[in-house]
C-alpha cells in the first residue's frame, strides 16, 4: 500500500475523548489470524482472554455479540492436513471438522463465567431473504433478552458462495450485517494490526496510525490494499467495506488490534483504541429510511385507538388484539403500514404474520393464535423492535 493524502475534514487526528458515548449493546468480531496466532490451531490463550473480556462487560449489563472466524482454522488441527490446500471442498470439509471445536472451547470459556451462550449459523443468503432477516433478528433479539451471547460464524459448510469468493471476507462483513440487524451502539473487529495507517506498517517504517475517520473517501479506501491474507479471508479492505455499512446503519466502528490488553473493555468505556468510524446517521434514521424504501405496494393494517396510544406513547409491540382491518396482500417478513382510526399513518413495520393469517387472528388475543392458525410465530403482529414511527 503506498501513503495516501488525507484531508483533515476526513481523518482528526485528535479525536475529543471529554464526552465519551455510552455503548450498551455491542458486538465484536475476531479474526482467524488473531485467534490462530498464524498457526493452524486455535490459541486459547488469545481466546479466554477475549472472552474474560466479554464476560466481563456482560456481567455488568451490557449487551454482547460475537461474530467469531476460526472454525476452518481449528479444522486444520483436527485433520491435520496440509494448510496451503485452498480449494472449496477441501474448506467445507474443514469448517464442518472445526465448527464444533471452535463452539465446544468458547462454551467451556463462556461457562466458566457462568454465562449461556448460543451458535447462530449464518450464509449471506440467510440475510438477503426477507423472512430470514425477520427469523435471524427475532432470535438474536430474543437471545439478548434472555442475557444469552449469541456467537455466530459463517456457515461454510453449506456456501459454498461464500467460501470460494463472493463471501463476507472472512466474517467482517457478516459482521456489519449483525450490527445492523440488532441496532448495536459499536461494532469491534479485532485482528493483528491495530488499526487504519497511512499505508502497510509491516513494509513502511514511517507508517502511522489513523485514529479517527470522519467519513469514506476514495483515499480512504485506498489505503485497504488487499482483502486476502494468508490465514483469513478478511484484510483492511474488506474491514473498511464493514465500516462502511455498518456506520451508514447508525453504528458506530472500531477497528483495533485485538492483542492490546483489555481492549474491549477499554472502548466500551469509550477509550480511543486502533481507528474509529463514527456512525454517519442515527440509528432511528437508518432504520426509518430502510423501512420506508419498502413501503410501497405491500399493505396495511388499521389500528384501534388503545393500539395505536399504546405504539406512540409507550413505544410498545402491536398485538392481534389492537388490529380492526387488514388491507393488500402481503408476506410475513413484508414492510406493512400502520394506519389510526382517523386514517393517519403512524408506524410501518415487519409483519410477524402474512395477509391471510393476520385477518384470522385481528382483533383476537395473543394466546389464541395458535388454536387459530395452527401455528404461532410470536405474540406481536408487529414487534416494536420492527417498527418505527412515522
Amino acid at each position: 500500500m503506498s501513503t495516501q493524502k488525507i484531508s483533515k475534514s476526513t481523518v482528526d487526528q485528535k479525536p475529543p475523548n471529554v464526552n465519551r458515548p455510552r455503548y450498551t449493546r455491542i458486538v465484536v468480531k475476531v479474526g482467524t489470524a488473531l485467534l490462530t496466532h498464524r498457526s493452524n490451531r486455535l490459541n486459547i490463550q488469545t481466546l479466554a482472554s477475549l472472552v474474560e473480556q466479554i464476560a466481563h462487560l456482560h456481567l455488568k449489563g451490557y449487551e454482547m455479540l460475537l461474530v467469531t472466524s476460526g472454525a476452518v482454522a481449528a479444522g486444520h488441527h483436527v485433520l491435520g492436513i496440509d494448510s496451503t490446500k485452498k480449494n472449496v471442498p477441501l474448506r467445507q470439509v474443514l469448517a464442518a471438522a472445526g465448527q464444533g471445536r471452535l463452539m465446544h472451547v468458547y462454551e467451556q470459556l463462556f461457562d466458566w463465567h457462568g454465562i449461556p451462550v448460543a451458535q447462530a449459523l449464518l450464509t449471506r443468503r440467510d440475510l438477503s431473504d426477507r423472512v430470514g432477516y425477520l427469523n435471524i433478528r427475532n432470535t438474536l433479539m430474543s437471545l439478548l433478552n434472555l442475557k444469552v451471547i449469541p456467537i455466530i460464524n459463517e456457515n461454510d459448510v453449506v456456501a459454498v458462495e461464500e467460501l470460494d469468493s463472493d463471501g463476507f471476507g472472512d466474517n467482517d462483513n457478516l459482521s456489519a450485517m449483525v450490527a445492523n440487524f440488532v441496532d448495536a451502539d459499536m461494532l469491534i473487529m479485532l485482528g493483528e494490526i491495530d488499526g487504519l495507517y497511512t499505508s502497510d506498517p509491516h513494509k513502511d517504517s514511517a507508517a502511522r496510525l489513523i485514529p479517527r475517520v470522519e467519513r469514506m473517501t476514495e483515499s480512504i479506501e485506498a489505503l485497504g490494499g488487499v482483502s486476502w491474507d494468508e490465514k483469513g479471508r478478511g484484510g483492511m479492505a474488506t474491514k473498511l467495506e464493514a465500516a462502511r455499512l455498518a456506520t451508514a446503519s447508525g453504528v458506530n466502528v472500531v477497528i483495533a488490534g485485538g492483542r492490546t490488553p483489555d481492549v474491549i473493555t477499554l472502548l466500551a468505556k469509550g477509550d480511543d483504541i486502533g481507528t474509529t468510524f463514527p456512525a454517519c446517521s442515527t440509528k432511528m434514521e437508518s432504520r426509518k429510511r430502510w423501512m420506508l424504501s419498502g413501503l410501497s405496494n405491500k399493505g396495511e393494517i388499521n389500528v384501534d385507538d388503545g393500539a395505536a396510544r399504546a405504539l406512540i406513547d409507550n413505544n410498545r409491540s402491536l398485538l392481534p388484539a389492537g388490529i380492526k382491518e387488514v388491507r393488500g396482500n402481503f408476506s410475513r417478513g413484508d414492510i406493512i403500514t400502520i394506519i389510526a382510526t382517523e386514517g393517519n399513518e403512524i408506524a410501518a413495520g415487519i409483519s410477524n404474520y402474512n395477509s391471510v393469517d393476520l385477518a384470522k387472528i385481528a382483533g383476537t388475543k395473543s394466546d389464541l393464535i395458535s388454536e387459530l392458525l395452527g401455528h404461532d410465530y410470536g405474540e406481536e403482529a408487529i414487534h416494536r423492535n420492527n417498527m418505527v414511527l412515522l
